[in-house]
């Protein structure tokens, strides 16, 4: 978890897996997710990997579990949870999942395409049933119209001896879909020039459609012609509409037949359907039982192998080479991991090594679990209400903005010089003549003395509070803000004595505190002095802190503004000078130094290669061979030199200089709002006070009426005080002051360099249930 002030410590490990025991080993690592693995075959595509047939026969039983669900959810049937904690399979159970599961695909595939023929069957039958049992009004007794006579009285059937008594009348019955019948109907009669009789009818009954299984109405037709090329065109149109053509005998007892000869069918095919559909409910069942666990397990023995092919391989290739973050508190816990996974598959115990790089930090906090992920936020988000209400106790007692008095007030009226006939005339004349009191300090036996913390509660019947509090509360907003932008600086320093980096205490924290201090810690002086140096009887005369302070910056003085102290003009002007000369150092300081140190190192490593090339040339010929067997981390410190780029530096260090010295001006009168927010709190309070519950305290003076009266106006309060005062106005409150530790104060020491550690852990696959 790390400390309160530094993140995780995590160390860089090495990691060396017999090849016997690297499966074990990796998988136990999985389920405790505490290392993050390096890809040391970066330079490898992910086809020459050594464990790609592995990850490929994992992906395709992946597509067939896919399917498999997919048939479980088509019938409409979910998958339960996996039962228990499903540690990754050994490799040699995958063959028996792959053949299990491709058998159940390929029932699961003859069964659904037996019942897809079945049902394309018995729709076919249904089909036909209703064109025969559909009545339309014209049989056998139908025959082609004639070009001479209107159709309505057309006969039929000829007279015997007439012209036509050769030709022989032809049927075509089947069924259409219903949004198709009208132009079927009309292409029809166009095609044939009149020379048939069409009937259109919709099922009385709603057939099951054998794809969607959703019931549908379609549209049975009869057409009655005669000759052989009207019967031609009629079979290529209707064709073309994907209609269902049936045979449709002449005489009423073949049709008769036929129709019981189909019901029949119907029947018995129903019966094998429905013995299809019931052996077809046992497969899916089986299906429900298998799948879960065999889709975590084999989620987990694809990670597995995927982090196999992060390793690398040994010359003598019986270990794998692993690289891997992990903290250091949870080292021993890995070392007995590794031990007792090659202890039980009878290989003697891998070595964890700390690579090269040593001890490295990084902000690194590892997520597990997402329901104890969203219960640790929940709780950090309680606890952060609770400081922020702890909190506002001490801010509302120092701004005035209600909290119980810590003592009595510091103005006393009994003093006050009153006439004599004063108490005698009080509710009369004299209240009437003045209707305000003037306290007066310089009075003596008036003021008794500053209040002990915060503002004096007599302030809240004063009619000039609001000007004496805007004054306050602005000055105090100014003393917050450098104080804790101060408090950063020095936060400063603790980073550069951890890593390491003690040039940046002079030539980057020492510039910044001198500047921050010489300027805008000068205006707390000021404030700070003017409050404890004027009493109340200077008070007409008291200078102005805002004139001194610009004048600082212009070098000039103001002749009705005078002095605060001695000397004051010699003082601002050594510190303006000494602020502007912190400037330069803090921009090239760092740059020219670490440009020195990399000359100074390289000048260093060229002697050595120079003195003893032979010797060096051994002994990286014996790192080289070592390198392959054991991977060895590079040095922080080597690869940092061999990075140094000067031009990236001084552009960083730029930019760093300009973002901290317009900083300060703008940060600084950030840290007004905390002005603004206050009086816009403490006027919300006076108004809805004002307009809400004192006009309902002044509409009546009997007791019974007021009581009654008081219940709805309270309420009213009640509500919008939650709304506004402590909802809207601590959101409000909440989010200001969180900009203002982030960006004001967070920027003087906060980095946010390095990566969140992610390790890898199996708690994602145990989450991600189908």
């Amino acid at each position: 978890m790390g400390s309160m002030f530094r993140s995780e410590e995590v160390a860089l490990v090495q990691l060396f897996l017999p090849t016997a025991a690297a499966y074990t080993c990796v998988s136990q690592l999985g389920e405790l997710g505490l290392v993050e693995f390096r890809d040391l075959n970066a330079s490898v595509s992910a086809f020459q990997r050594r464990f790609v047939v592995d990850v490929r026969r994992c992906e395709e039983l992946e597509k067939t579990f896919t399917f498999l669900q997919a048939e479980v959810r088509r019938a409409g049937l979910a998958l339960p949870l996996p039962e228990g904690v499903l540690l990754a399979p050994p490799p040699r159970d995958l063959l028996r999942i792959q053949e299990e599961s491709d058998r159940l695909a390929q029932e699961l595939r003859d069964v659904r395409g037996n019942q897809q023929a079945l049902r394309a069957q018995l729709h076919q039958l249904q089909l036909h049933s209703a064109v025969l049992s559909q009545g339309h009004g014209h049989g056998p007794q139908l025959a082609a119209t004639h070009t001479d006579m209107p159709l309505e009285r057309t006969p039929l059937l000829q007279a015997p001896g007439g012209p036509h008594q050769d030709l022989r009348v032809n049927f075509v019955a089947g069924a259409v879909e219903p949004h198709k019948a009208a132009a079927l109907e009309r292409l029809l009669w166009r095609a044939c020039r009149g020379f048939l009789i069409a009937s259109f009818r919709e099922t009385e009954q709603q057939l099951e459609d054998p794809v969607t299984g959703e019931p549908a109405t379609w549209t049975t037709f009869l057409i009655s012609y005669w000759g052989e090329q009207i019967g031609q065109k009629i079979r290529k149109i209707t064709d073309c509409f994907h209609c269902h053509v049936f045979p449709f005998a002449e005489q009423e007892e073949a049709r008769l037949g036929a129709l019981q000869q189909l019901q029949q069918q119907s029947h018995e095919l129903q019966e094998v359907l429905g013995e299809t559909e019931r052996f077809l409910s046992q497969v899916l069942g089986r299906v429900q039982k298998l799948l879960p666990p065999w889709q975590v397990q084999i989620r987990k023995m694809k990670a597995v192998y995927l982090a196999l092919n992060q390793c690398s391989v040994s010359t003598t290739h019986k270990c794998l080479i692993a690289e891997a973050w992990c903290a250091t508190r949870d080292l021993p816990t890995v070392q007995q991991a590794l031990q007792d996974s090659s202890v039980s598959v009878g290989v003697s115990a891998p070595p964890c090594y700390q690579a090269g790089a040593g001890f490295l930090t990084t902000h690194a906090r590892a997520w597990h679990h997402q329901g104890q992920a969203f219960a640790r936020t929940q709780h950090a988000l309680s606890l952060l209400i609770c400081e922020m209400g702890l909190l506002t106790l001490p801010a509302g007692v120092s701004c005035g903005n209600g909290a119980p008095s810590p003592g009595p007030p510091g103005w006393e009226v009994a003093h006050f010089r009153f006439p004599s006939d004063f108490w005698s005339s009080l509710c009369d004349t004299f209240l009437a003549e003045h209707p305000l009191l003037t306290l007066d300090p310089n009075v003596t036996g008036v003021f008794l003395g500053p209040y002990p913390f915060g503002i004096d509660p007599v302030w809240s019947l004063a009619v000039n509070h609001l000007s004496f509090l805007n004054s306050f509360k602005m000055k105090m907003s100014v003393l917050l803000g450098v104080t804790h932008m101060t408090f950063g600086v020095v936060l400063g320093v603790f980073n550069h004595m951890h890593f390491g980096q003690w040039h940046r205490l002079l030539l980057e924290t020492v510039p910044e505190l001198v500047f921050l201090l010489a300027l805008f810690g000068y205006l707390v002086f000021l404030i700070v002095y003017k409050w404890l140096r004027f009493t109340a009887a200077d008070a007409a005369s008291a200078p102005s802190v805002l004139l001194h302070f610009i004048n600082m910056f212009l070098f000039s003085r103001s002749a009705t503004n005078r002095p605060l102290f001695s000397g004051q003009e010699v003082v601002q002007s050594v510190l303006v000078v000494l602020a502007l000369a912190m400037v330069p150092i803090l921009l090239l300081g760092t740059p020219l130094f670490l440009r020195q140190q990399h000359r100074r190192h390289a000048r260093r490593r060229q002697l050595v290669e120079d003195e003893d090339k032979t010797g060096l040339l051994d002994a990286s010929v014996s790192v080289s061979s070592q390198g392959l067997d054991e991977e060895k981390a590079e040095c922080p410190g080597d690869r940092e030199e061999a990075e140094f780029v000067a031009s990236e530096v001084f552009m960083h260090q730029a930019i760093h200089t300009i973002e901290f010295c317009l900083g300060c001006i703008s940060n600084t009168a950030s840290y007004l709002r905390l002005w603004a927010l206050s009086l816009a709190h403490a006027q919300l309070s006076e108004v809805l006070w004002a307009m809400v519950m004192r006009v309902g305290l002044g509409l009546s003076d009997e007791m019974g009426v007021v009581a009654v009266v008081l219940v709805p106006i309270f309420a009213a309060f009640a509500v919008m005080t939650v709304a506004i005062l402590l909802v809207m106005e601590g959101l409000s409150a909440f989010l200001h002051a969180l900009r203002l530790h982030w960006v004001e104060f967070q920027n003087k020491f906060y980095a946010g360099t390095g990566y969140k550690l992610s390790p890898f852990t199996f708690a994602v696959e145990d989450a991600e249930h189908p």
